[in-house]
Formats: structure tokens, C-alpha cells, sequence
């Protein structure tokens, strides 16, 4: 078939990297307009025009698609349009360019986490699983008809990022089965079950704060959940720290550490050796950071750090 692909950033590489290898025909890429990066406000160009445009593709950056987009679209003659974290809504007319439709990738088991950000906020939820929906692309945010969906259990201190990098490649495993049962009329359009909805929004870049009131599961679950982007930044004794990994103690290990909780308060270092990390209470427990990259530093394990460096017992951890 030919195929108009609408994506932008790496988690959508793979999906077109499967198309260009197949025997359908990429005839066009739609991607967010180039954004200014780093100090100089040098423009970049979205991952997947990188790759279109290393095979050759006509690349399309419409401003807003509703409004600039149909004619030229209209041009290409394709039998079907998908989308893979493209960043903009369809209108209807738009939807109705292709005699099939629009088929999106999306990173989740619909209809649980339609909308932005669904995998960070399946591992900030604590879920233990999630996986990819291919569904008809409708009006609505992510509600159409499902047409295949595959699984994959969440790892015990995951984080969005590495989610990210399993999710990618099975959405484009998924997109090219798809596209087989739509091309030999064997696809099964199934409704979602809206009693099953949950929304997700995007993130702003300030709108978590590390709150060691919170209990440790959930705490931690929020830290891995928010990395690689927007994270959480603490500061302990004036250092600044962006906390990228954690986990909550179990009541076994809690005992292993042979600490008295009731000595400190909910904020406060229980433990900081390099044989152990940083473990921090929270209103429950403790949470123990198992990664973080210092200010103007590098990632590391926190018993990296604390192998070089010293922070106090007792020592607060404020929120930045």
C-alpha cells in the first residue's frame, strides 16, 4: 500500500524504519516543524525527517495540519495514513484523505492511557504492564476502534526511557501486522470499552516536586516515571540533584539496614554508604535513590557518588 506516515520524535523511528523495509511505499512524512535546541537556539530536525530524509522521502512540517495540510496531502494518493506520536489532531478532513483511514501506534492498552505521555504515566501509576494498540484513528482522542494490541510487563524499577526503547520496536512490529490484516480485509475493528477510559496529560516541566510525604512506592514510581524528561531535582547541603532511579524498601530490607525510623524525620538521609546508596524516609518508609546525576555532572549510581563524596545522616532533602 502507499503509505503517508505522520510521527516526530525517536519513539516513531522504528515504525518508519519498518515501513521503508516493507513492501508498502512511504510516500510522504509529516513531521512537527524544526525546533530551536541548546544555548544558540541552533534549529533541529525531528527524528523522523533525519530518517526520511536519508531515504529520499518528501517531508511535509505543517504548522498546524487542519489548516495547510489537506491540499497537499490530497496530492500524494494514499491508500492509508498512520501516525505514531505525530504531536498534532486530525480533523475530519484530514482523517477522510485516505480511502482507509488513519491507523495510529499508540503506547499503551487502550483504552487505558489515551492521550499524552502514556507511558510515563503507566509507570507513575504503578502499573505492571502495558504494550501497544494499533486503532482507527477517529475524531475523539485516541477513542476509535482497536485492531490489534500486545503486552509487555513493566520491570521492577523501570524507568520511562527505558520503557521507551522496548515499546518503540513492538509498535513497529505491531503497525506492519496491521497493515497486513487491513490489506487482505481480515481486520477486526473492535469498540473500546469506555468504562475503562483513563486520560493522560503532557507534562510541564515544574509540575512534580519530590514530596517525601508521599509513600515511597509511589514516590519512587514518579521519579522513574518522570526520567529521561522532565525529572525531579532535589538539593541536600546546597548540592543540586536531579533524581533519575529509585525504589521502596521492603519491610525485610528496611530491617536489613538495622536503622530506627522513629529517629528521623520524613525528608531526611537514613543511610548514605557507597555499600548501600542514599536512602531517604518518606511517610511510610524509606526510598532508596538508586541513580542521580549530580549538577553540572554526569548519571551514576548513588553508591558511585558516594564513593567520592560525603553527605551527611539526617541531612534534609528539599525539593528544588
Amino acid at each position: 500500500m502507499k503509505i503517508v506516515f505522520l510521527g516526530t520524535p525517536d519513539f516513531a523511528v522504528p515504525s518508519l524504519q519498518a515501513l521503508i523495509n516493507s513492501n508498502h511505499q512511504v510516500v510522504g512524512v509529516v513531521t512537527q516543524p524544526d525546533k530551536p535546541v541548546g544555548r544558540h537556539g541552533k534549529l533541529e530536525f525531528p527524528p523522523v525527517k533525519k530518517l526520511a530524509l536519508k531515504h529520499n522521502i518528501p517531508v511535509f512540517q505543517f504548522e498546524k495540519i487542519r489548516l495547510n495540510g489537506v491540499e497537499p496531502l490530497k496530492k500524494l494518493n494514499a491508500d492509508i495514513f498512520v501516525t505514531c506520536a505525530y504531536g498534532q489532531i486530525l480533523s475530519q478532513e484530514v482523517l477522510d484523505i485516505a480511502p482507509h483511514g488513519v491507523i495510529n501506534v499508540h503506547g499503551s492498552l487502550l483504552p487505558k492511557y489515551r492521550g499524552a505521555s502514556p507511558i510515563q504515566w503507566a509507570i507513575i501509576n504503578g502499573e505492571t504492564e502495558t504494550g501497544i494498540t494499533i486503532l482507527k484513528t477517529q475524531i475523539g482522542m485516541d477513542d476509535g476502534p482497536t485492531i490489534l494490541k500486545k503486552s509487555v510487563s513493566i520491570n521492577k524499577n523501570e524507568t520511562a526511557g527505558e520503557l521507551f526503547l522496548r515499546l518503540a520496536p513492538l509498535g513497529a512490529e505491531c503497525l506492519l501486522e496491521a497493515l497486513t490484516q487491513i490489506e487482505n480485509n481480515t481486520a477486526t475493528f473492535t469498540p473500546q470499552n469506555e468504562s475503562e477510559v483513563i486520560l493522560c496529560k503532557m507534562f510541564k516541566k515544574d509540575q512534580f516536586k519530590a514530596d517525601f510525604n508521599m509513600p515511597a512506592k509511589q514516590l519512587a514510581s514518579l521519579i522513574n516515571g518522570l526520567n529521561p524528561w522532565p525529572t525531579i531535582s532535589v538539593s541536600i547541603n546546597g548540592v543540586k540533584f536531579k533524581l533519575l532511579r529509585a525504589s521502596s524498601l521492603t519491610n525485610q530490607e528496611i530491617q536489613n539496614l538495622n536503622v530506627n525510623l522513629s529517629d528521623f524525620n520524613v525528608g531526611e538521609v537514613v543511610v548514605a554508604k557507597p555499600k548501600v546508596g542514599l536512602v531517604i524516609k518518606s511517610c511510610d518508609g524509606l526510598i532508596n535513590i538508586i541513580e542521580l546525576q549530580p549538577e553540572n555532572g554526569k548519571a551514576m549510581l548513588s553508591k558511585s557518588y558516594l564513593n567520592g563524596k560525603h553527605i551527611e545522616v539526617k541531612s534534609k532533602v528539599l525539593s528544588e
